[in-house]
């Protein structure tokens, strides 16, 4: 045999018939040694491709080429599921596992709200900490009832996390700018605030800037509003802040009247969890990774090869 089909035998005998190396090496009269050293060359080219099937896998190799490129501390990305509709749930489950291994565990957990955080905090394990305090980052009383909103998920993570949740009894946008100032000028607020942009550790999604925002369902903005957005150059919102693909807000008078920690407070933390999942989510993860809003990214494999080859 020649070397490529001495290669290729080598790992048909190994993969598909569970042969040991000294097995295949007495069939192909062969040593050991260079048996192992075929199948090390037999992945290097291609020939043999391994996958790991599991929900909870994870794509090592982009991981480390999110981390390099964008100067993360870490990343997580797992694999795209068959059902299109399960990847929110795939990568919710990946954070939830995350938090749950981090350390030194956080003492305070600043939170934003919305779809994606919900998945996050179901997908918690009971006792995933012990004493955590979880902030309301962003306001978020809802408007609509239908919705569990952002206090459900702060006590959601409070609870399994055998802590409490310190929640922000405001809307996410007032109508005034006024209203916003008098709310944010109260004590309690004010210190709500000030713990929340103070916590060692962010959590954290980010929207796209179109009719399904939670801000559309929860009765802040309207489509018209969005659309507004769309055409001065909003690729999405940051808890709450509607910015461009470089990270500006796009409309003062809106952020003016918006509740919530700033988003260079969660540029300066020390430790930013972004969570994101699905293609509608591409432009804005670009921005948020792209201008380091986040230290640490959780998403799927094909977010995590839009952001790799788009920059």
């Amino acid at each position: 045999m020649d070397d490529e089909l001495l290669m290729v035998r080598v790992a048909e005998l190994s993969y598909d018939e569970d042969k040991t190396q000294d097995e295949i090496g007495a069939l192909l009269g062969i040593s050991r040694w260079k048996v192992g050293r075929l199948l090390v060359q037999a992945r290097e080219r291609g020939i043999v491709r391994i996958e790991i099937v599991h929900p909870r896998a994870r794509r090592l190799g982009a991981e480390r080429a999110l981390v390099e490129r964008f100067g993360l501390k870490d990343a997580v990305v797992v694999p795209a599921p068959d059902e299109p509709g399960a990847v929110l749930e795939r990568v919710a489950r990946a954070a939830a596992d995350m938090l749950t291994a981090l350390r030194p565990v956080p003492r305070t957990l600043a939170v934003s709200w919305g779809r994606t955080l919900t998945a996050i905090a179901e997908a918690l394990p009971e006792g995933w900490a012990h004493g955590v305090t979880v902030v309301q980052a962003n306001g978020g009383v809802s408007l609509n009832r239908r919705s569990g909103g952002a206090a459900s998920v702060a006590a959601t993570i409070a609870q399994r996390g055998e802590g409490q949740a310190v929640l922000l009894p405001s809307p996410a946008i007032l109508e005034r700018v006024e209203t916003k100032r008098a709310i944010e000028a109260d004590r309690t607020v004010a210190a709500i605030l000030d713990e929340a942009s103070h916590a060692g550790t962010f959590l954290f999604t980010a929207g796209p800037c179109d009719a399904a925002s939670a801000h559309v369902e929860n009765g802040y903005l309207t489509a018209a509003d969005i659309d507004e957005l769309a055409r001065r150059g909003a690729v999405g919102d940051l808890l709450g802040r509607y910015i461009d693909a470089d990270g500006n807000i796009v409309d003062p008078q809106l952020d003016a009247r918006t509740v919530g920690v700033s988003l260079e407070r969660v540029r300066s933390a020390p430790r930013s969890i972004f969570v994101t999942a699905g293609a509608a989510k591409h432009d804005i993860a670009r921005t948020v990774v792209g201008n380091g809003l986040c230290t640490v990214l959780v998403t799927d494999e094909s977010t995590a090869q839009a952001l790799l080859e788009e920059m």
